[in-house]
């Protein structure tokens, strides 16, 4: 048995909740440590980090929920987990004033917990994703989730926003906790009997997570998968942090201008996203591997013309082609992870979450390395070029990485096919 409509909608709904949690952090609190408490900027970045850094585990939950016989659990312990680490890092934030010592102690303690607990729900909830989603349907399963985490995030960057005007700590923690509350009802009444519906659940003896994870790198399309999600998400994250003072120092963006033109960028997202979504499961055009493409050849394209914006050849105003880039970013993302489900399930059997896990940890190593390497870059060409011509070399080599991530993805996902049934059968 396999999910039906309803069924993927509501794991979506835990998705949601993840993205939720998780804006409030690496956004809402670095705002207040740096503006509120005037804290260096590198504070936040490097708890950021750490964040990042912790998902390494993700390939031992995933074998946790290979092997336990109930990836629910851990979907619910891991968002426990995370809604308890964000109140933890809200009120390390309230102590900065007065114990800064403590403060910081306590907030690497509530930033590690953050990401073992993104590491044990985000992995488990993939791998359950993966085990129970028909092939046909893997594309609109991809584009259903991560359009409701991008919402969950928009939402609740919103709503906290307005709610924490004007800003004091028992304010911050009232809105902390009734966001990391509800995503915590949330997760336990969307996961709610689905595995027990689904019997997918089947206990098997133990094996050493070390060797399970060596016949797993063993596996061909798995190591070469590993390697293309660490290839094109570094050329994914490499424009995160330069792309707001690109806007502001070569095109005067003033700082709400520069927010708005982030707000845009993810607008394009979520179009793109939803374009994959209706053609490859609603329309069956195109294969995952070609959208893969299309989004990394579109996403180098439009960089290319970023890149030349920036020393005069304005080949049409920044915020179009910036809508443009999320619009092939969007495109590229939900078929990586439509593929990813695909090929989770190729292979030895019951190692759907090892391998989720595997590729969640490449992911995890590219953003912190891609968006830390994007930045130092700029930093190092503005030594010896005018900014426009400094953050467009970086734009360039990004650019580059999409085109090598292109023709990696034409090799590695050769077997995923095309979806070959329709996507929606009326009373699911």
């Amino acid at each position: 048995m396999q999910l039906n409509w309803l069924q993927i909608m509501r794991l979506g709904l835990v998705q949601m909740a993840l993205g939720a949690i998780v804006v409030l952090t690496t956004s809402t609190l670095n705002r207040l440590m740096v503006v509120e408490f005037a804290l260096p900027a590198v504070l936040p970045g490097a708890l950021v980090g750490l964040h990042y850094g912790i998902q390494l585990t993700r390939p031992r939950w995933g074998f946790i929920s290979d092997k336990g016989g109930n990836r629910t659990r851990w979907i619910i312990g891991g968002m426990a987990v995370l809604a308890l680490g964000a109140l933890s890092a809200a009120f390390a934030v309230t102590l900065f004033a007065s114990t800064p010592a403590l403060a910081l102690g306590l907030s690497l303690i509530a930033y590690a917990a953050i990401g073992l607990g993104v590491g044990a729900s985000g992995t488990s909830l993939l791998a359950l994703l993966a085990t129970t989603t028909a092939p046909e349907r893997r594309a609109a399963a991809a584009t259903i989730t991560w359009l409701m985490m991008i919402f969950g995030i928009a939402l609740t960057a919103g709503l906290a926003g307005s709610f924490l005007d004007p800003y004091s700590p028992a304010r911050l923690m009232s809105v902390v906790a009734v966001v990391v509350s509800g995503a915590m009802l949330l997760t336990i009444l969307a996961t709610g009997r689905i595995e027990q519906g689904l019997k997918v659940a089947t206990q098997e003896p133990p094996t050493p997570f070390l060797e399970d994870l060596r016949e797993i790198w063993a596996e061909p399309h798995a190591r070469n998968f590993t390697l293309f999600v660490f290839l094109s998400m570094n050329a994914y994250f490499m424009q995160e942090l330069i792309l707001e003072p690109y806007a502001g120092l070569v095109f005067g963006f003033s700082p709400g201008a520069s927010t708005q033109l982030s707000g845009a960028q993810n607008g394009g997202v979520f179009m793109g996203m939803l374009t994959v979504g209706i053609m490859a499961t609603g329309l069956r055009r195109g294969s995952l591997r070609v959208w893969v493409t299309a989004g990394c050849l579109g996403s180098a394209a439009v960089l290319g013309l970023i890149a030349l914006n920036g020393i005069g050849a304005a080949f049409a105003p920044l915020t179009p082609l910036v809508v443009g880039l999320g619009f092939f970013n969007g495109m590229f993302a939900v078929a990586a992870i439509g593929s990813m489900m695909a090929l989770a399930s190729d292979g030895r059997k019951r190692r759907e979450g090892t391998r989720m896990g595997l590729w969640g940890a490449a992911q995890a190593i590219a953003a912190g390395f891609g968006g830390l390497a994007g930045a130092a870059a700029v930093d190092l060409f503005r030594l010896s070029l005018p900014d426009g011509a400094a953050f467009g070399a970086v734009f360039t080599i990004e650019a580059a990485l999409f085109i090598a991530s292109a023709f990696m993805a034409m090799h590695v996902l050769g077997r995923t096919s095309a979806p070959a049934s329709p996507a929606l059968v009326p009373g699911e």
